[in-house]
């Protein structure tokens, strides 16, 4: 009788932890049930040190350019999380409905993007489920002139000029296209391009001034993004080095050549990579994949150049091809058409 007593005193307690099992949590152990996000309002926020936002790319909301984000409602969304003193992290969704589903399910703070157009009080963008005190501080923060405001600012960025450098002559002499010949026969040979064709993409880029600085933060002979000079182990205090400078743009020129192997056209690899250098890799393959939907030749700069443009327009960036959205296209569609033009001028005249 004494071991039953003891067996069965042992079964109940077993019983007693299995059933309060489910309500244990250990202070090490994170939840997984529904609403755990409901509680993360601005506290911990401002605790995790970034606000994340959703948004649909677009060119009032969000887009990349020259190596870095704008678009209007990002630009606020970056004024609005530096007040809360955190960082803004943006993504991206394909449409209206999975911004919602990423706001409901707790995996975003707040849609940047005007969608509540019954809310004067913010510039359309809706918080989260449960956040009463991230909308509190939205609310208290937002002027309505403020997206006005953005808007102005990223119209002001765009209307300066790309690069802030000093004006060098296109040549120096007859058969001297600038100091840094030597250096663009030396990098040219190493990844097989004419390098007077390095130097017309120079001239372009800096117009052979060493010192030059774009607003997007770009430097050098040949503009190398500080993210870019970190992928290519570029030093970031030698970017304005012009040997250094020259051998990391061509190594990524070379870079780019090798993911448009596929191109067999020698010219128009080349272009299509002149083109990726300026614009981006990912935007190019979207307008090559909207030619050859056309029934255009995806391999050739003249056909992808019209889809480059044609980004700009809703109907083109939203389509399911394009993985990169919005592009401002003129701008890399002028850049490799000049590049080419001063080239032959570089060819008749030096050998």
């Amino acid at each position: 009788m004494k071991q039953t007593s003891i067996f069965m005193l042992f079964f109940l307690l077993f019983a007693s932890c299995s059933q309060r099992q489910e309500t244990i949590t250990l202070p090490w152990t994170v939840s997984t049930s529904e609403g755990s996000n409901s509680q993360f309002d601005l506290s911990e926020i401002q605790q995790a040190g970034e606000l994340i936002g959703v948004t649909l790319i677009g060119p009032d909301t969000y887009y990349g350019y020259q190596g870095r984000h704008l678009g209007a409602h990002y630009l606020l969304g970056e004024q609005f999380a530096s007040e809360l003193g955190v960082k803004l992290r943006m993504e991206t969704c394909r449409d209206t409905s999975e911004l919602r589903e990423r706001l409901t399910a707790g995996d975003a703070d707040i849609i940047i993007m005007a969608l509540d157009t019954t809310n004067n009080k913010t510039p359309g963008w809706v918080v989260g489920p449960e956040k009463p005190l991230l909308e509190e501080a939205l609310n208290n923060w937002y002027k309505p002139d403020m997206l006005a405001q953005a808007r102005l600012q990223e119209k002001q960025l765009l209307s300066r000029p790309r690069v802030q450098r000093r004006v060098y002559a296109p040549m120096l002499s007859h058969q001297v296209i600038s100091r840094y010949d030597g250096l663009f026969r030396l990098y040219g040979r190493r990844i097989g391009w004419d390098w007077r064709l390095l130097a017309a993409q120079c001239y372009q880029e800096s117009t052979f001034d060493p010192e030059a600085q774009s607003w997007a933060g770009a430097k050098g002979l040949m503009q190398i993004m500080p993210a870019t000079a970190d992928h290519l182990g570029l030093p970031r205090d030698e970017i304005t080095n012009p040997e250094k400078n020259i051998e990391a743009a061509t190594r990524l020129l070379k870079e780019l050549e090798g993911e448009l192997s596929f191109v067999h056209n020698y010219f128009e690899r080349q272009n299509l990579a002149l083109a990726s250098y300026n614009g981006g890799l990912q935007h190019i393959r979207d307008a090559m994949r909207l030619a050859e939907r056309d029934g255009r030749n995806p391999q050739v700069w003249s056909d992808v150049k019209e889809y480059v443009l044609r980004l700009s327009d809703p109907k083109y960036y939203r389509d399911s091809l394009v993985q990169s959205g919005y592009m401002r296209g003129k701008e890399t569609a002028e850049y490799v058409d000049q590049i080419r033009l001063r080239y032959m001028k570089y060819k008749q005249s030096v050998r």
